[in-house]
């Protein structure tokens, strides 16, 4: 089923796949030696956005433009600023909108701060991940970090509005050095803080390392036990946690983000991009070659569609309202529910509220900090 081009769609997503190397954790569409193909796939990029833009009769706003990776950070400049120039052709958007792009330490020029600034790009999100090189090194991340402190120190010249990302659970960090990353970060000058689970995924370079016994990982308790000083400390240093994985000083909120988990219409671009219309998620063509020729060709690049029944729609909605600080509306789950399924859920949630694992605070269901570390087996409880 194709995107529902009558939707309300606020917030564009741009894949930029291609990096200098590809991280012995990452899961991602992303490719590493490639770089020959930057500016076919830029052109292919390009053609679809026209194409999209094509089914309007006039220029449609955007609120949030979000380019992710990959790493955008290696986006060469002209064609960077054709892709700005083309973006302004087709869509409305002004200083208000924000516009997101990923950086990772290590292959940001001063002068391509100066030129994202002057193309309107106002938010940084910068993978850091770890600062402890050795580590680093270790999966494939050809970063230090002193790469972080010199990117950091160009970026607060030109922007405001900064992220980093750090990953939880990396093997030989031990507890007091995750602290010590922590409280070095709230010094630095930035205004959104992301911590991911170390996440070990099939098919990837850690994933057999683990598996052969070659690297060895921090055990659930002590990560469990981290998250929770690590939310205390940020919190301690204006950095409120308003998602699971995501904190932020105050109007410093990831406003893209808020979209996904807002299940609001989002359209993506380029390969292995994925969007929803409020109904239906797609996805699209993940081979880099098959994705330029369908594009020449004018041929379809969907390469999966779904659309959500009434029961993964409630599903989704649990799943999201409860990774975020403010929950869940009460009345927006049993919204178009059967009167028996209504009282299932009342059941349900009185027993998790019983157990600590939920509380109810303003009409929302929220969790607990003893909920935190177990939202996915408390999204399996709530389910219809």
């Amino acid at each position: 089923m194709p995107y529902n081009y009558d939707v309300n769609t606020r917030s564009i997503y741009i894949h930029w796949p291609f990096c200098p190397y590809k991280c012995n954790f990452c899961p991602f569409v992303a490719i590493a030696s490639h770089d020959q193909f930057m500016e076919r796939y830029h052109n292919a990029l390009v053609a679809e956005i026209k194409a999209y833009a094509s089914h309007y009769s006039s220029k449609m706003p955007l609120d949030t433009i979000y380019m992710g990776g990959g790493t955008p950070s290696t986006y060469p400049d002209a064609l960077l600023l054709d892709m700005v120039c083309i973006l302004r052709d087709v869509f409305v958007f002004d200083a208000s909108t924000e516009i997101t792009i990923e950086v990772n330490p290590g292959t940001v020029r001063p002068e391509q701060l100066k030129l994202w600034k002057s193309l309107g790009i106002n938010r940084l999100s910068i993978g850091v991940q770890s600062l402890k090189d050795p580590v680093l090194k270790k999966l494939n991340r050809h970063q230090s970090a002193q790469d972080v402190y010199t990117v950091l120190a160009q970026a607060k010249d030109h922007f405001e509005n900064v992220s980093v990302d750090f990953i939880l659970g990396l093997p030989e960090v031990s507890a007091q050095e995750w602290k010590d990353l922590i409280c070095t970060a709230v010094l630095w000058p930035i205004g959104h803080i992301s911590i991911y689970f170390l996440m070990v995924h099939e098919d990837t370079p850690l994933y057999f390392g683990v598996k052969k016994k070659q690297i060895s990982l921090p055990c659930d308790d002590e990560i469990v036990d981290l998250y929770y000083w690590t939310i205390e400390y940020l919190a301690l240093h204006g950095f409120e946690q308003y998602e699971i994985s995501n904190f932020a000083r105050a109007g410093y909120q990831s406003r893209h983000n808020s979209v996904y988990w807002d299940r609001k219409p989002y359209k993506g671009f380029g390969l292995g991009a994925c969007e929803f219309d409020g109904i239906t998620r797609l996805q699209n063509q993940k081979n880099l070659s098959k994705y330029l020729e369908s594009i020449a060709k004018g041929e379809e690049i969907t390469i999966f569609s779904e659309t959500l029944s009434p029961e993964q729609v409630y599903l989704e909605k649990v799943m999201l309202g409860l990774r975020r600080s403010k929950g869940v509306s009460y009345d927006l789950l049993m919204e178009n529910l059967p009167e028996q399924q209504i009282s299932l859920l009342r059941e349900k949630v009185t027993l998790l509220q019983e157990s600590d694992f939920i509380a109810e605070r303003d009409g929302n269901l929220v969790l607990t900090p003893k909920g935190l570390a177990v939202e996915n087996d408390i999204v399996v409880k709530l389910s219809l």
